[in-house]
């Protein structure tokens, strides 16, 4: 088992979770019945995104986490900060920044010790994210 790997998809898969659980936030507060069901699709591709990683760290010997750890207590404190918006246009332009931000952090762990099958899903996922980017942009009214 690579260890460096492992511990730097486990980084990444801390990112899906927190990820997973902004977007039930969001779902959570939005009244527009379409808007939520779009945000309900791209929490649905970062539960499968959690799931591919999830394996690809077993699959190389090492054992996935399971939540999103202290960043994402960080990221739940933040959001209680929020709660009060149900503002549609607010809650589409947070996700928006919380996919880039994702993105951003995501590039950065590919750029370590990652082996090129590793590396490979990695990059896969990052071009979903980027399309939740455009996705959210087309939602804004």
């Amino acid at each position: 088992m690579n260890k460096k790997v492992v511990k730097e998809l486990n980084a990444y898969l801390k990112g899906e979770y927190m990820a997973i659980k902004s977007y039930q936030d969001f779902i959570e507060r939005t009244k527009d019945p379409s808007i939520r069901q779009k945000l309900q699709s791209i929490r649905q591709d970062h539960e499968r995104h959690a799931v591919r990683i999830s394996e690809r760290i077993s699959n190389l010997g090492g054992r996935p986490v399971k939540g999103a750890g202290f960043m994402g207590i960080m990221s739940d404190i933040r959001n209680l900060m929020k709660k009060n918006s149900s503002d549609t246009q607010f809650i589409i332009e947070d996700a928006g920044r919380g996919e880039y931000r994702g993105i951003q952090m995501a590039e950065e762990i590919v750029k370590g010790d990652l082996d090129p099958d590793s590396r490979n899903l990695v990059n896969k996922i990052l071009d979903e994210d980027r399309s939740h980017v455009e996705k959210l942009k087309g939602f804004v009214q």
